[in-house]
Parts: structure tokens; C-alpha cells; sequence
């Protein structure tokens, strides 16, 4: 109990530190003293919210190799995060509320198996095919977890309506659970008004607050399945087979990358949100309007290399060499 009130204390001396993960923090000193474990949604919350800005304290960022190539970066934001430690390795606008394209889907996709049974059959409606670049056709039928991983691999958009529309009944009803998730993860500079992101200026959110919402559905083993699936030959119910290529091309470039989702349109430029993992180090990235589709992922290659530099640096000087 001790050990946690010093803890505690110290993180009350740090200027940034996340008021969720004090609360959190005070809930793992209450459970320790009466002899409880956290459930793993508490810890799943208290992990999200370790956030830790101090990082420059610990490594000179400018000695980093790759330092000097994130000036040349176009993305508008970013927000680079150690999973572990919780340390900010990079941020740039990372508050600063932008549009999201197809990152949204991320959330369509946590709600959809949190409050969905996977074996459902969905038939695709005339209201579901709201765009006509979508391989979702009125009176196709597929089984729910089929569906969302023909979202989540080809960002498909018809396909996230037709999830929304089966989740929530409707989709002003799945919005506002959209919204209601995003506020207990505290998202708040989020708010979601379609679940595909297709252009509306009332859908945004920020690279911080993306941060925790990959975290947190990184911590789903099916979310994780689904997003680290590079192809999957989707079945439709009336036999039909439908081939699904990810759009996250990182899968298959980028050494240890295992998700997470591509979004672009003309309003929010190319954004990406990927996780990779590297000689026992896992870090989280979301980078928002860049300047291309591809630009998206070259700029966030720089950003995950830089990163394993930087934490490789941290390790050698506090901790001695990780292997």
C-alpha cells in the first residue's frame, strides 16, 4: 500500500498527468489493501490511461536516429506512445480536433462485438448501401462477424452501415453509443455522427484521444484477430465467396505491425492507426491527415523507427541493453 502512495504522489507532481489514471491508480490502492484483483476491464482502462509525457526527461530526442526526418513529415497530427510505459515518444497537434475517414470504423467495430452475437445473419438492406464504391449489395446476407471483418479489411462502408443498423437498431441509436463509449473512454474532444467517417463535419476526434481508443480495443483478442488478418476469403450465405485484401499494407512492409485501421478522404487526408511490436517493445501510433494514401504509411514507418530508436535508447540508459 505503501509503494502505490508514493506512486500516487508522484504522479500528482507530474503536469500531465491523466486524471483518469489517478482515479485508477486510487482504485488499485483500495483493491491491493482489501486483498481484491482489478477485473481485467479496470485494468484495461488503467492501462489506457497510463500516459506519461516525461519522456524527454529520460532520452535527448534530437539524438535519436530518425529525429531529423520527422521535420519533414505532412501529416497535420500524430501522437506516438510507448504501451508498456505509457511515455509520449512523439506528438504533434495531437488535441487538436481533425476528421477521421475510416478510423472510425474502429469503434463500429468495438461496439459491434461488444453488443453483437457474432453468428447473427445481417441481410443488407436498400438502407445500408448508402455509397456505391462498396462490395455490399441489397439482398446479400452475411453472418455478422463475416461482415465486420469485410469492414474492417476492405473499409467497406456499406458494410458499416449495415453493422450499425444491426447493432443499434438504427443508426441515430448506434451514434449515440458510439458516443456514449467514447465518453467512458474519455474521448473528449471525439464525437461521431456516421460509423464509416465518410465526410461530415460533425465526425472528428484527435490523435490523443484515437491513442486510447487503440489501446483499448487492441485489448479485445477477437478486435486484434480481425485487424492483424492480412486476407480472408469473406463467405456470403447464399454461398458466394468474396476475397478481402487489408488496406493496412504496414502487415505485410513493416516488421511486427499487427493492425490497426486506414482512413482516407479528400476532407481528412490519409490517417492511419497501427501498432507494431519489436524485440518485446509495443507502440502505438495514430497519424492524421497526411498528405496521400501512401504518404500515410511511409510517414508512419518514420515515426515507428524513430520510436523503437527511442525506446531502445531509454532501455540502454535506465535499464541496461533489452534484448
Amino acid at each position: 500500500m505503501f509503494f502505490y502512495v508514493l506512486t500516487f504522489l508522484y504522479l500528482c507532481s507530474m503536469k500531465k498527468t491523466n486524471g483518469l489514471l489517478l482515479v485508477l491508480l486510487l482504485l488499485s490502492c483500495f483493491a491491493c489493501e482489501n486483498g481484491d484483483t482489478l477485473t481485467h476491464e479496470e485494468l484495461r482502462l488503467q492501462k489506457i490511461a497510463l500516459m506519461d509525457s516525461a519522456f524527454s526527461s529520460y532520452v535527448r530526442l534530437d539524438s535519436i536516429e530518425g529525429y531529423d526526418l520527422l521535420a519533414e513529415l505532412t501529416a497535420e497530427a500524430w501522437m506516438l506512445v510507448d504501451d508498456s510505459t505509457g511515455f509520449i515518444i512523439s506528438q504533434k497537434n495531437a488535441d487538436k480536433k481533425l476528421f477521421i475517414a475510416s478510423i472510425t470504423k474502429m469503434m463500429t467495430c468495438l461496439l459491434a462485438l461488444e453488443n453483437g452475437n457474432l453468428s447473427d445473419t445481417i441481410s443488407i438492406t436498400d438502407s445500408a448501401c448508402v455509397v456505391r464504391d462498396s462490395w455490399v449489395r441489397p439482398g446479400d446476407g452475411y453472418r455478422l462477424d463475416d461482415l465486420i471483418y469485410e469492414m474492417m479489411l476492405m473499409s467497406d462502408n456499406n458494410a458499416a452501415y449495415a453493422v450499425a443498423n444491426h447493432i443499434g437498431g438504427d443508426t441515430l441509436t448506434f451514434y449515440e453509443m458510439m458516443n456514449q463509449k467514447a465518453l467512458y473512454l474519455g474521448m473528449d474532444s471525439t464525437h461521431f455522427a456516421n460509423p464509416n467517417g465518410m465526410p461530415n463535419n460533425d465526425n472528428y476526434s484527435c490523435a490523443s484521444d484515437l491513442i486510447k481508443l487503440s489501446r483499448y480495443c487492441m485489448y479485445d483478442s477477437t478486435f486484434a484477430e480481425i485487424v492483424g488478418t492480412e486476407e480472408k476469403d469473406i463467405p456470403l450465405v447464399d454461398g458466394r465467396h468474396l476475397p478481402c485484401m487489408n488496406t493496412n499494407v504496414l502487415l505485410t512492409t513493416y516488421e511486427g505491425c499487427n493492425g490497426i485501421k486506414t482512413g482516407y478522404t479528400r476532407q481528412a487526408g490519409g490517417c492511419l492507426a497501427t501498432t507494431a511490436t519489436c524485440n518485446g517493445t509495443t507502440l502505438y501510433l495514430v497519424l492524421l491527415n497526411s498528405r496521400s494514401r501512401s504518404s500515410r504509411f511511409k510517414e508512419s514507418t518514420i515515426l515507428l523507427d524513430y520510436g523503437f530508436n527511442a525506446m531502445k535508447a531509454y532501455y540502454e540508459k535506465e535499464l541496461g541493453t533489452k534484448d
